[in-house]
């Protein structure tokens, strides 16, 4: 990965921890699970209200480190207004960019904003605080009641 181009993912990385896009409880949501991952201690609640298997809004609440709600920010961002089956595609192009061992991952280039997360595959300690966000929004749709631990 050049060096510009890492430059614009941590900005890109940076500005999603700094002002995350949809936080907040959903009052209304249909759907919500919890996430944990004991290993760093990040912690994260995803409400989604999901009419006629459309996400018609998706929102979390977290205290958790940068990776992780910047990772959740994106999240909300990329599935918000998608239909499920969107979302799985999403998600799934998402775990293919985190693990992925090459800057050529398959999707990367129409991964928009996700694709700055690709740097994370340097650290691997780090991957599961950017998958949390997306394993807690399976949990959600699956109505898991359980949390959610990485």
């Amino acid at each position: 990965m050049s060096d510009d181009l890492h430059e614009l993912y941590q900005s890109i990385i940076l500005d999603h921890n700094k002002r995350p896009r949809h936080y907040g409880a959903l009052t209304e949501a249909t759907h919500q699970a919890e996430g944990y991952n004991p290993l760093c201690g990040d912690k994260i609640t995803v409400f989604l209200r999901i009419v006629n298997d459309r996400i018609e809004a998706i929102q979390f609440e977290a205290a958790c480190c940068a990776i992780c709600k910047s990772s959740a920010s994106m999240m909300t961002e990329a599935l918000f207004g998608q239909s499920v089956v969107e979302g799985e595609s999403i998600r799934s192009g998402l775990s293919r960019i985190l693990n992925s061992n090459t800057d050529s991952s398959p999707g990367l280039e129409t991964a928009g904003e996700l694709a700055s997360l690709a740097g994370v595959r340097k650290f691997p300690a780090r991957i599961k605080c950017a998958t949390l966000p997306w394993h807690t929004y399976q949990a959600a749709l699956r109505g898991e009641a359980k949390t959610v631990s990485e």
